[in-house]
């Protein structure tokens, strides 16, 4: 989630450096740097149940799971980005400690503040990935999963997930059932926020 951008700017060997340092995340987009806000309860609950699903069937597969605090690297447009979770089957995504470049999944779960960022710019940049398959959003508000997949060099696939849909994670040729993302939500604490 981008709160505040810091105006000077910096390389993005001088971003890392930083980064390995500083008590709060910031993204980097093209020499600016842009600190994180928090999540809410649902946003880390869903977090956690994905990695919960996808972390076995990505270690079975040889693959890595890396949570928020992992960033990618999109250097073609001079971008680090921290998705919710990725996975990399890569193994040059073993040589950089800071940053991966060559995820399989990203699953970005959308906020009010990040959804048209989401959906927009960020995918553009993360299209720029050859080895990205799937781009998954997950809503915090509703059970529904928005999924793009690669079908072809500059192609994506579009397929909505609902609540009682089975949900195919097909880059790890991995299904299961939308509610398991979603256990843990109380729908009814969330509405009465509002």
């Amino acid at each position: 989630m981008i709160a505040q951008a810091d105006r000077s700017y910096l390389t993005p060997e001088d971003y890392l450096t930083g980064e390995t340092q500083s008590p709060v995340k910031h993204e980097y987009h093209d020499g600016e740097v842009f600190a994180m806000a928090g999540a809410s309860d649902e946003h880390v609950t869903i977090a956690a149940n994905l990695t919960a699903l996808i972390l076995p069937v990505a270690r079975q597969k040889g693959c890595r799971t890396y949570s928020s605090d992992m960033k990618v690297r999109v250097e073609t447009a001079n971008r680090f980005y921290y998705p919710d979770l990725l996975v990399t089957c890569d193994p040059r995504d073993r040589e950089t400690r800071y940053y991966k470049q060559y995820p399989k999944l990203i699953i970005e779960i959308l906020s009010d503040s990040t959804e048209a960022f989401d959906r927009g710019d960020k995918f553009h940049h993360y299209q720029e990935l050859a080895s990205l398959q799937e781009y998954i959003l997950v809503s915090q508000t509703q059970p529904q999963l928005d999924v793009l997949r690669r079908t072809g060099d500059r192609l994506w696939n579009f397929e909505t997930y609902h609540a009682n849909d089975i949900i195919q994670f097909q880059s790890l040729e991995f299904e299961c059932p939308i509610s398991e993302i979603y256990t843990d939500i109380d729908w009814n604490i969330q509405s009465s926020e509002k």
